[in-house]
């Protein structure tokens, strides 16, 4: 089973691939980072980022997706944005008939780390040992949506 972990963002938008293998086994297949332009205004970044989505879909083979659900904070404007980007990238899986998965920061936490109170960089440690990086992968993007791949893994078919 393949699985394309999303982090979604309209700034940076976090992908990591894995496969999981029979006996709990996880391997990194293709990972890192959408950026959109920051110099464009929020709606050209939407376009920007809806664009780059479907040429990363289109290019990678895969089963399922797993996202992280939207976090609220203090900061509610960018949330919504951030809940924007996601119906983006709703629609782009939707379109390619890929099922979605979402999971809850702390589900995350627990399914990677076994506590879903866990700080960050116990999850990104966690994300080095399972899948063999030398290093924790960067951007922390990059790592939340390998966690994010590795949560749905050890729920569904570990």
């Amino acid at each position: 089973m393949k699985i394309l972990g999303i982090d979604p963002g309209y700034d940076l938008l976090g992908f990591g691939l894995i496969e999981v293998l029979p006996g709990n086994r996880f391997v990194y297949l293709d990972g890192g980072v959408i950026e959109t332009d920051k110099n464009l205004g929020y709606w050209e970044r939407i376009q920007q980022l809806a664009k780059d989505l479907d040429e990363l879909i289109s290019s990678l083979d895969f089963d399922v997706c797993a996202m992280e659900e939207v976090f609220f904070t203090k900061n509610v404007k960018t949330a919504i944005k951030v809940a924007q980007a996601r119906g983006v990238i709703g629609l782009a899986l939707a379109k390619k008939g890929v099922p979605i998965f979402e999971y809850t920061p702390s589900q995350i936490k627990s399914g990677v780390v076994g506590n879903g109170r866990a700080d960050k960089a116990g999850v990104q440690e966690m994300v080095k040992i399972l899948l063999g990086f030398e290093v924790i992968p960067r951007p922390d993007d990059f790592a939340d949506a390998l966690a994010v791949a590795l949560c749905h893994g050890g729920r569904r078919y570990g």
